[in-house]
């Protein structure tokens, strides 16, 4: 029995205040608070503890990845490359779905946000699939799961803050995680055939009308070409940021200010879609969007220091380790917590509160932290667009005026998938570990 110390009171507590519906970020701190002044410490450490929390360097990667992928959703390039995949791929068995898939996935490359991938190329995609006679929720399923796996396909925002909380390499957790994110795409693909299509519904939005396709009198080659060199700039976005990555030029972190340096100069001086009104919102949405998540990482490291002062961490992870002696049983208990606290709580939050006590647990088994940390990543994501309250599925349902039991059904078919490919990823380390060992 585990003994209701301050530690598991403050843990009680949180999820308390989330029932009472306070946000994420103010739970966690005034639950830690709680615990800080029932273990009999003044609350003048807090200021040092939040200060500690949030200065790390790596964490500037957090802002300013949003903020590049607000702007290239803002200055066109999300548009010009809809249309080039549209061009390319639009007229292979599945249509739009297909494009849909792929835009969803080279976006995850570039976005780092489930949420705003949803928002920036969601009703392009989502009008798209339902001309081509996708209904409009199971349109709207395909952009919550593709966009989800943003934080799975590199630069990945959740990625960096996994690295910062274990300690471990962020350009090998990059690396790692390519094979199963587009093995994750590839199962979306396979759940394609399984929507039933029936043509345009009558008044479906014309995608022509809002995003012309280039000279469609041309043929098949010199569209993509046209459509190709229209969108250069921006499919060049995940190679200048990865390969500068890779080939050493720059850190993860400072990948994050290059990536938002490039988007700006692409939008002012290539396709000059760059205005002062525009870059105000842009930077208004990220700054908005930033705020949330570092709220959330101030308040989370009270929350850790609790932890981990009132020994919170060996009182779990020993239970955890005494479930059972095979580790495949505890791998699936600490995937099903993760699972189920994805239906309630953002990828951020869930892991300050559950990796300080599963990565103890998961170096006691010597399992690979970078394998760990892809699992955890590809459960974080299939959390955003879990019902009864994924994050993706929220915003999904703001963009197509669905009922949110509508988008969540249509979500069913693609989160089943996932499941699946959860399963593999972690039963199969060599996908994540492939990469790392060829480049070492």
């Amino acid at each position: 029995m585990f003994d209701l110390g301050a530690g598991t009171q403050m843990l009680i507590l949180f999820f308390v205040f989330l029932v009472l519906r306070l946000p994420v970020a103010f739970s966690l701190g005034l639950s830690a608070l709680y615990a800080m002044w029932t273990l009999g410490f003044g609350l003048d450490l807090v200021g040092d503890l939040i200060t500690a929390g949030i200065t790390k360097f790596s964490l500037l990667a957090i802002p300013f990845f949003i903020l590049a992928g607000t702007l290239m959703g803002s200055l066109g390039i999300a548009e010009r490359m809809i249309r080039f995949f549209r061009v390319l791929i639009g007229s292979l068995p599945g249509g739009m779905g297909v494009v849909g898939t792929v835009v969803c996935l080279f976006w995850g490359a570039v976005s780092g946000s489930g949420p705003a991938s949803v928002a920036a190329i969601g009703p392009l995609i989502i009008k798209g699939m339902e001309e081509d006679g996708y209904s409009r929720a199971f349109a709207a399923g395909l952009v919550c799961t593709g966009a989800a796996l943003s934080i799975v396909i590199p630069p990945s925002i959740g990625l960096v803050i996994y690295g910062v909380i274990a300690e471990t390499s962020i350009s090998e957790l990059f690396i790692a995680a390519i094979i199963p994110g587009f093995f994750m795409g590839l199962l979306m693909l396979a759940t394609l055939p399984f929507a039933k299509k029936s043509g345009a519904p009558a008044g479906a939005p014309s995608l022509d009308r809002l995003m012309p396709m280039p000279d469609a009198e041309l043929g098949y080659g010199q569209r993509v070409m046209k459509a190709f060199i229209s969108s250069f700039w921006g499919l060049m976005t995940p190679v200048v940021i990865l390969g500068g990555i890779y080939s050493g030029a720059f850190t993860p972190t400072e990948a994050a200010l290059v990536a938002t340096v490039y988007a700006l100069a692409v939008g002012g001086l290539v396709y000059r879609t760059l205005t002062f009104d525009g870059l105000y919102r842009a930077l208004s949405d990220a700054a908005a969007s930033s705020a949330v998540v570092m709220l959330v990482v101030a308040y989370a490291s009270l929350f850790g220091w609790v932890v981990t002062v009132d020994d919170v961490i060996g009182q779990y992870s020993q239970a955890l380790l005494g479930l059972s002696h095979n580790e495949w049983v505890i791998l699936a208990v600490i995937m099903l917590v993760i699972l189920v606290a994805g239906m309630f709580m953002d990828a951020v939050t869930i892991m300050f509160i559950c990796l300080p006590i599963f990565l103890p647990v998961a170096r006691e088994l010597g399992w690979d932290p970078v394998w760990f940390g892809i699992v955890v990543m590809i459960n974080l994501a299939i959390g955003l667009f879990t019902p009864p309250v994924g994050i993706n599925l929220y915003v999904a349902a703001n963009v197509t005026r669905l009922p949110l039991e509508r988008v969540a059904q249509g979500a069913v078919p693609f989160l089943l998938t996932a499941l699946l490919g959860l399963v593999i990823v972690a039963a199969f380390p060599q996908m994540s570990q492939f990469l790392v060992e060829v480049l070492r």
